[in-house]
C-alpha cells in the first residue's frame, strides 16, 4: 500500500459527538487499520493490524 493517506476514506465514530473536535479518526483497508488526529489531519497517521485494532476496541467496549 502507498504511504500516501489521503485517498483513504477516514471518518469518526458516531459517538465523537456535534462539535467533533476532539477525535480521532480511523479509515480501514484490507491490510491495516489507519489512526489521525481528527484536529490535523495533514500530521502523519499511524496504523496498526486488523488483529491489532479488534484486540483495542474489545478493551474500550469492555471497560
Amino acid at each position: 500500500m502507498s504511504s500516501d493517506t489521503t485517498e483513504l476514506a477516514w471518518f469518526k465514530s458516531s459517538y465523537s459527538g456535534s462539535q467533533g473536535d476532539d477525535c480521532v479518526e480511523i479509515a480501514i483497508t484490507e491490510q491495516a487499520v489507519f489512526v489521525r488526529d481528527s484536529k490535523d489531519a495533514s500530521r502523519t497517521s499511524f496504523k496498526v493490524s486488523s488483529a491489532g485494532w479488534a484486540s483495542f476496541a474489545r478493551f474500550v467496549t469492555n471497560n
